[in-house]
């Protein structure tokens, strides 16, 4: 019998409580046509793993609770669902706020296993068996990150402080934020601005201070598409045009490479003497140069002819640096 409809007779069983009735296993056996053992099973259950405070009341011939506050718990999953909440609980480390982290985890405990086994816990089990190591990552303010979710599911708006680094300016402003973005070690804030009353990209270890706004920002009815905002602002495809990219890797890192998906529409190849070469499209160098660089002489532009010419330049300042 599935789980949810042992669900459904433990939810009439409480519910019955609640209402004062006084059920008992004849009648959970009756309603749900059951033998008295697999009724009286249930009681057992509903009493030692859902930890109900079960008492008999002999004058009612049925049962009540001894505290009226209790509630039936609204989950009713696998130990295989567990594992998986909680795994995403150690891969959800990108998250600066452990408050939100600990809640989760606190949650996910009190959700009763099927075979009433407690000692699954969140970060009893898998702190020890997975962890997640980030490097080059941008540090935000947890209080900042926490009140700018909440103002993003509670379609609100904010003022904040941002200080730009390109223009060494910082500006207070009113946004309404829509879409929350984890890219390459940095969480960014898509946003409608009250001041350039457009999409713009906050990053949220730029953002200084967070408070309500005083006012509510409007949203336009032709606001741009997020799905299309994002891929224009984020990532080697970002533009709204393309130029295709061939790159040349030494046999050393091949393999390695050859893990890798640099972007959906590659294509790569590799020749009889181990080098790997791949091709694909992009609409800006910048995140792609760094790539190129930090492979050193294990890998070669070969085209187009702009891409070639910017790494060569970069390499002609490196070399007046150490010489």
């Amino acid at each position: 019998m599935s789980d949810r409809l042992k669900y459904e007779r433990f939810l009439w069983f409480h519910q019955q409580i609640k209402a004062g009735r006084f059920p008992n296993a004849r009648r959970l056996a009756e309603t749900f046509e059951l033998s008295g053992r697999t009724a009286q099973r249930d009681i057992e259950f509903i009493r030692d793993r859902l930890e109900a405070p079960l008492k008999y009341e002999h004058h009612y011939r049925g049962y009540s609770y001894t505290d009226g506050t209790y509630e039936l718990p609204g989950l009713w999953i696998s130990e295989s669902n567990i594992l998986t909440l909680s795994l995403a609980v150690r891969l959800a480390s990108t998250i600066p706020d452990l408050a939100l982290k600990e809640e989760l985890c606190r949650l996910i405990d009190r959700i009763p296993l099927k075979t009433g086994d407690k000692s699954t816990s969140c970060f009893k089990h898998l702190s020890t068996k997975v962890s997640v190591k980030n490097i080059e990552y941008s540090r935000v303010n947890k209080d900042i990150f926490r009140q700018s979710v909440e103002a993003l599911f509670a379609e609100r708006s904010i003022s904040i402080c941002y200080h730009s680094p390109h223009t060494h300016t910082t500006t207070a402003r009113t946004i309404h934020p829509l879409h929350l973005m984890h890219y390459m070690g940095s969480w960014h804030l898509i946003a409608w601005c009250g001041i350039k009353k457009d999409l713009r990209n906050f990053s949220l270890s730029r953002i200084q201070t967070t408070s309500p706004a005083t006012e509510h920002l409007s949203l336009p009815d032709n606001l741009p598409e997020l799905k299309e905002y994002t891929r224009q602002h984020f990532g080697i495809m970002q533009g709204d045009s393309s130029i295709e990219v061939g790159l040349r890797f030494a046999p050393k890192i091949t393999t390695w490479v050859n893990e890798q998906i640099w972007h959906p529409k590659q294509r790569s190849s590799i020749s009889d003497d181990g080098y790997l070469t791949l091709h694909f499209p992009v609409a800006d160098f910048r995140e792609l140069m760094k790539t190129i660089l930090s492979h050193g002489a294990d890998i070669e532009v070969l085209e187009p002819p702009e891409l070639k010419k910017l790494v060569r330049e970069e390499i002609d300042r490196m070399t007046k640096i150490y010489c």
